[in-house]
């Protein structure tokens, strides 16, 4: 049986805060399992969580990445111009977002067919290996998948307030140490990314592919 290749697009919002929580945020519009949104969430001392909003969407999510704890919890991320509004029993996070980054520039001159190729991801690997800490394009991810990062765009994100288990998150910093869920984190510097994550499933999880 060949590999089933099944593609999410949409954005991630990767932030650091002074607290030492590392919050990965993904907003997904267009996927096999519909729109949903989800966080994973690692601790200062490296505890990894996945809060999801429904129970397909957290299988899938912790099949493919790594972690202590799973959550499935009502979860919404709203969207207004340049600002986003997370919510979530566990999480409560608002992001303001700033001007487009030189890699966000550079990604709107690749074309997005382009962009979004498994063989264009290839390539770019080799480039993020070595400008972007911590970030990959391809890799090797649970169960024998294989992933792909076809980025489109990345603007900063300048501002953030939030709590999480009524935690007060502290002042927005750096994603450092970088997120350790898969083989690749977000970038260093608070972001958000539109992105196309291309997943292959392993021929031996039929049962895994998205209804």
């Amino acid at each position: 049986m060949s590999p089933s290749r099944s593609r999410f697009e949409g954005l991630i919002a990767g932030i650091g805060s002074t607290s030492g929580i590392r919050v990965v945020v993904g907003h997904w519009l267009a996927t096999p399992l519909g729109a949903f949104s989800d966080a994973m969430v690692e601790l200062a001392d490296g505890h990894r969580l996945l809060i999801a909003e429904h129970g397909e969407a957290a299988r899938f999510i912790s099949a493919t990445y790594r972690f202590a704890e799973i959550r499935v919890e009502p979860f919404t991320v709203l969207v207004d111009g340049d600002h986003w509004r997370v919510r979530s029993t566990s999480l409560d996070l608002d992001l303001t977002l700033g001007r487009r980054t030189w890699l966000g520039w550079a990604l709107r001159a690749v074309p997005r067919p382009l962009a979004i190729s498994p063989w264009w991801c290839s390539v770019t690997d080799v480039l993020a290996r070595r400008l972007l800490t911590g970030v990959r394009t391809k890799g090797t991810a649970g169960n024998e998948r294989r992933e792909w990062y076809g980025a489109t765009d990345s603007r900063r994100i300048v501002a953030m307030t939030g709590s999480f288990e009524g935690q007060d998150l502290g002042a927005l910093a750096l994603v450092d140490p970088p997120a350790t869920f898969g083989f690749s984190s977000t970038p260093k510097r608070p972001s958000v990314t539109t992105v196309v994550t291309t997943v292959e499933l392993s021929p031996q999880e039929p049962d895994a592919r998205p209804r």
